[in-house]
């Protein structure tokens, strides 16, 4: 595990100007839980939700708690196109590079049907973000898109 999250963190470090060089999606700023992002890779469809942690919160009945740093949470599901059914196993790794050039990357946490992770990402602007997943069967495929903060 710690391999693969190191490999990914490298790769994804190396490959952040190609990948925004080749992905020019939109997100929605602020508290939208509308898809942020959807793509088919090789038989799995991802799709990415980004929320306001407000909002995310709000979902399971909590209240935001005074000092929390982080300011987004980012989820996404995979499905298997053929047989509809979802994926929740396996290992998920994102990185998220902010207007200012600085980055985060976490591991993805699998949770209700799920993966996600919370972000730091308090300014306006476009943010990058990178996934690289390794789901049940073995594969390893990636996504990337941009995200809009209004």
């Amino acid at each position: 595990m710690k391999k693969l999250i190191i490999a990914c963190a490298a790769l994804m470090a190396l490959s952040v100007p190609a990948a925004f060089a080749a992905s020019e999606h939109g997100g929605h700023g602020g508290g939208h839980s509308a898809a942020a992002h959807e793509e088919v890779l090789d038989g799995v469809k991802a799709t990415f939700n980004v929320m306001s942690m407000k909002e995310h919160l709000k979902t399971m009945k909590m209240e935001l708690p005074k000092g929390m740093k982080e300011t987004h949470h980012i989820s996404v599901e995979f499905t298997d196109v053929k047989s509809g059914k979802p994926l929740t196993e396996g290992e998920v790794a994102i990185k998220v590079l902010a207007p200012d050039k600085s980055e985060q990357t976490k591991n993805m946490t699998a949770m209700q049907g799920h993966f996600g992770a919370d972000f730091e990402m308090p300014k306006k602007g476009r943010y990058g973000v990178m996934s690289k997943f390794k789901l049940s069967n073995g594969k390893v495929r990636q996504a990337k898109f941009w995200y809009q903060v209004k």
